[in-house]
């Protein structure tokens, strides 16, 4: 029975490295693949899913009103599998549509994203992908310290950590920390470091 997953982590988690070996493994196998990629995020080309690791592979791109549904039934295919990069910038809506993918037309679908923003607090893709997805896989990376991050700071161009603000700002390891819960709610990169140098050091 086909499943709807979420794949989520902290930034520089690997995410789309692994979306796009998961695809790769697809289609070395001779079966298709597609993959949906948010207009939102223009880091990089769009229409295109990028990883730090320089793999890449085309993607359908779509925005907030967007049906994946449809956009997944007008491609005229039979896919084996369709993916998600960056899925915590799916709507309700199209959480739900993924679910009718997997549930209507009997195709797995694979969503890779954050799970919570620089505050702490769910996207809405992701809060309805935690409630409504069959399997949740948790991707790990790693704080300063060593822990594993499950947080994210955003930080502004003097490195100073940002607590307010849109919960969409686009951007990549330069405005951005991955961090475990502790040095989270230190929120001061200027503390994190020694709080870090004092766990490698085994004082707390």
């Amino acid at each position: 029975m086909a499943k709807l997953y979420f794949y989520f982590a902290a930034m520089n988690a690997g995410k789309s490295t692994v979306l796009l070996q998961s695809s790769y493994n697809y289609r070395e196998r001779g079966m298709q693949t597609l993959l949906f990629t948010p207009a939102i995020d223009n880091r990089y080309q769009q229409g295109v899913v990028h990883s730090r690791i320089g793999l890449s592979e085309e993607a359908i791109i779509f925005n907030a009103h967007d049906d994946l549904y449809q956009k997944a039934m007008k491609q005229g295919q039979k896919y084996a599998c369709v993916l998600v990069d960056e899925a915590q910038f799916l709507t309700r809506s199209q959480v739900h549509q993924l679910t009718e993918i997997t549930d209507q037309l009997g195709i797995p679908v694979l969503a890779y994203g954050l799970r919570t923003d620089f505050r702490g607090e769910l996207f809405e893709g992701s809060q309805y992908l935690l409630a409504w997805a069959d399997e949740l896989v948790e991707l790990k990376t790693i704080c300063h310290c060593g822990r594993k991050a499950t947080m994210i700071l955003r930080l502004n161009a003097q490195g100073v950590v940002i607590t307010e603000g849109d919960q969409v700002v686009i951007g990549g390891n330069d405005m951005y920390s991955s961090t475990c819960r502790k040095h989270f709610k230190i929120r001061d990169p200027g503390i994190i470091k020694v709080h870090a140098e004092l766990c490698e050091k085994s004082i707390f």
